[in-house]
Order: structure tokens, then C-alpha cells, then sequence
């Protein structure tokens, strides 16, 4: 390949310079022949244009003053040795780094034939902190699509997808589950005497006392005004009993503070306890009419699903 017109090379090295990206290139045995100012001081070289060091040398250095580079592994070593299976295995990749002071470079990296390296590095740790401030906007955005804003529940859907999605895994193995719905008893007579903040009080604590009810991997949700599911995966029914009552005595002798008063609530109770190939419209079917019947029997019960 012929040299470029030294004016052409000239012009090419003032650009290069002048740049605010990254510039440099490796001979063969990866010795560092050039690097322009930025892109030494990603890895805190000196000022000298020519300082001659391998790239492991380079990495060495900056791992020691605890810049450069931010290396996620627990020896340098194994970071350099996974390096090396990458680096140069390609003719041209790109990839990004982040740094130990927070800052993100996109790197590409071109391999000549005579086994030189060319690294062009630029700034996007504007793009990445946009790109992260979305993706915490996106998340927020997805909670609240999923979340009761009041109680900090699952809503309707999310618990319908939450356990659909229980249900196919549980199809996969043996056992038992649990529905069951919690319906507040005359919880309009709560925002009638003490107004909807009373009322939003009272569901608040009954979300409290439901989660802390049941175990870390059953599912809890409110699925209407004063009504809220709960669903045990992999469940005895003696144990599903024995948490429903659990929570209908808590919530009986809950005693909920509001504008210096102490408000109480009792609540009905229905569940089914079927295999693990039942639906999620049985499930919650049969569990509604159970608490249909808690309801006709004098409310602040437990009853239990049977077909007769």
C-alpha cells in the first residue's frame, strides 16, 4: 500500500490531534505506537505522544492508581486473559467501556493485514446517562401499569398474569394450589362515616397485613374496590386454611389509626384449593362463590369451595 502525500498525512495528524475522540495504533506485538490525547487519557499515560508500553502494561498501570478502565472481575489477570481471546480475533469490532470515574466510551477496533491495530474510542456517557433516565422512566412507567398505586398491590392484571404464569410452571410438577379472595364487609359504611381518606387508610393496612401474611412467593393482589386475591402455589389445604384464618383474625383486631382515631374492619373470606392443572377462571370462580356463601353466613368467616 503506497504512503499518503506527507501535506495529506500532515492534515490527517492535525485532525487527528485536534479530535475530542480517541486515537491510536498497536504494532503486532501490541506495543502502542501512537495515541492522541484522549485516548491516553482514558488510560492515564503521560503526555508524551511516543510512550512506548504494551496494552497489558497500559491496563497494569491504571489498575494500580485505580483509574482507567473499570474491570469487573476479582484478579486483573482474569480480566486481561479474557481480553486477550477477543482482542485482535476479529478484523473489526465495536464495543463499549465504562470507566472507574463513571464515564462511557464506544470503542471499535480495525486489524490491518500486517497484524497493526487501529482503536478509535468516543464519548457516549451523555448517551448512556439518557439512555439509563429512559430506562428508569420505562420502569416507573411499567410499575404503575402493574401496581395499585394506593396499596403497592399487584392490580387486576398484573395478578392475572402474575398467576397464569404460575399456573403453566405448576403444570410441570405435582401438588396443590390456592385462590382466594378477601372481601373488606361493609366498607362503605368506612367511607361514609369517615370519608374516602378513611377508607384509603383501611385498605392501605389491610395491604400490609395480607403481605405479611403469606409467604415471599405467593402472590397478593387488589382486584377491585375493597376486594383482594391472594394465591398459594404449592399448597396443602390445611395450610391454606390455616393462613386464611390467620388473616381474618389479624384483620379483626387491626387497629387502624386515622385522624386520631382507631378505626377496625373485619373481612369474608373465600378459597379453593384445587390440582395444578385447574384454570385461572375456576380457580377464582370457585373462590368467589366461596366467599358468597362467608357473605350469606354472617360475613367475618372462612369458607371453603365444595361443589355441593
Amino acid at each position: 500500500m503506497s504512503s499518503l502525500p506527507l501535506d495529506i498525512a500532515t492534515k490527517m495528524l492535525t485532525f487527528i490531534e485536534s479530535s475530542k475522540d480517541g486515537y491510536a495504533l498497536f504494532d503486532r506485538d501490541d506495543r502502542l505506537i501512537y495515541a492522541n490525547y484522549p485516548y491516553r487519557d482514558i488510560f492515564c499515560l503521560s503526555q508524551l505522544v511516543n510512550e512506548t508500553c504494551t496494552f497489558n502494561e497500559m491496563v497494569y498501570r491504571a489498575f494500580a492508581e485505580k483509574r482507567g478502565i473499570n474491570i469487573e472481575a476479582e484478579h486483573i489477570d482474569e480480566w486481561l486473559a479474557y481480553v486477550a481471546t477477543v482482542r485482535r480475533g476479529r478484523l473489526f469490532r465495536v464495543f463499549e467501556v465504562d470507566l472507574v470515574d463513571g464515564r462511557w466510551f464506544l470503542f471499535s477496533e480495525q486489524l490491518s493485514s500486517n497484524g497493526e491495530l487501529m482503536v478509535q474510542t468516543k464519548d457516549i456517557t451523555r448517551q448512556k446517562v439518557l439512555e439509563s433516565e429512559l430506562t428508569q422512566s420505562m420502569n416507573s412507567l411499567s410499575k404503575l401499569a402493574l401496581t395499585d398505586e394506593l396499596t403497592q398491590l399487584a392490580n387486576r392484571r398484573s395478578f392475572v398474569d402474575s398467576v397464569e404464569s404460575e399456573l403453566a410452571r405448576c403444570k410441570r410438577v405435582s401438588g396443590f394450589i390456592t385462590m382466594m379472595v378477601v372481601d373488606l364487609d361493609f366498607f362503605k359504611t368506612i367511607n361514609d362515616t369517615h370519608g374516602h381518606q378513611g377508607g384509603d387508610a383501611v385498605l392501605v393496612e389491610v395491604a400490609k397485613i395480607l403481605k405479611s401474611a403469606i409467604r415471599q412467593y405467593d402472590i397478593v393482589g387488589r382486584i377491585g374496590g375493597e376486594e383482594f386475591a391472594i394465591f398459594l402455589g404449592s399448597c396443602e389445604l390445611d395450610i391454606a386454611l390455616e393462613i386464611s384464618e390467620r388473616i381474618r383474625f389479624s384483620l379483626e383486631h387491626a387497629n387502624i389509626p386515622f385522624a386520631g382515631k382507631s378505626l377496625s374492619i373485619t373481612a369474608s373470606i373465600g378459597l379453593t384449593s384445587k390440582a395444578c392443572n385447574a384454570s385461572f377462571e375456576e380457580l377464582y370462580t370457585e373462590a368467589d362463590q366461596a366467599l358468597y356463601l362467608a357473605k350469606e353466613k354472617g360475613r367475618n368467616r372462612v369458607e371453603l369451595f365444595t361443589h355441593s
